[in-house]
């Protein structure tokens, strides 16, 4: 018995999956999650051999989903499920850990033959992009495990601060005091070796997986 962990937000979606691997893999158990807290319950209580991840669901934030499960659980293998195809984004979710790649697009075989590469161990990207997957430099893994490092709250902080907000509005849209928003600063600077806002907005938008507009639109 395989045990898959679908995390997406949308169900049409896990039911897509759930549709093109239950044709391939009979004896499988399929779990689903729609957002990072509940996919971390579920990894914490359960006994998942691969997850399924999309990168844009409520609490995973571009990277970050990916950078908190990787270091929460090291040995679970992790393949990411995205709309994008770029290249540098998939050089960039290879380099921090994930075992593959698999695009909303991918037909069913494909979805099919990606995981099972990747439960055989393989690291699994689409054909058309193979080639052009670059490795990810030093100092962005030092970046990436850093950033790995804050919690889920203290990682919306940094997200805020990126797009400009101050304490006090990052405060009302957490709903949470200035005083503790103050501290997760704080605490963010620290755990980055940063002392400015600026050098915390520049490590934030490296970890932009779509330019703003996208992402807020």
């Amino acid at each position: 018995m395989i045990t898959l962990l679908i995390a997406d937000d949308h169900p049409l979606y896990r039911d897509a999956l759930r549709g093109a691997l239950s044709l391939t893999f009979p004896d499988l158990l399929l779990r689903e999650a729609g957002d990072l807290s509940t996919t971390v319950d579920i990894l914490e209580n359960e006994d998942i051999d691969l997850l399924l991840l999309d990168l844009h669901m409520p609490g995973s934030n571009d990277l970050f989903g990916l950078l908190h499960i990787r270091k929460l659980y090291p040995d679970l293998p992790v393949a990411v499920v995205s709309g994008t195809e770029d290249p540098t984004i998939i050089s960039k979710i290879v380099g921090v850990g994930a075992l593959g790649f698999i695009p909303k697009t991918a037909s069913s075989g494909d979805i099919a033959n990606a995981v099972k590469a990747i439960l055989d161990g393989d690291i699994w990207v689409p054909a058309s992009v193979s080639e052009d997957i670059e490795e990810i430099d030093e100092a962005f893994s030092e970046l990436a495990d850093k950033v790995s490092s804050l919690t889920p709250s203290q990682y919306k902080v940094l997200c805020f601060m990126r797009d400009g907000l101050l304490n006090k509005q990052i405060g009302y849209n957490l709903d949470i005091a200035e005083a503790t928003v103050k501290a997760h600063v704080t605490a963010i600077f620290k755990k980055l070796g940063i002392n400015n806002r600026t050098q915390a907005v520049l490590i934030a938008s490296q970890l932009e997986l779509e330019p703003p507009a996208s992402a807020h639109g």
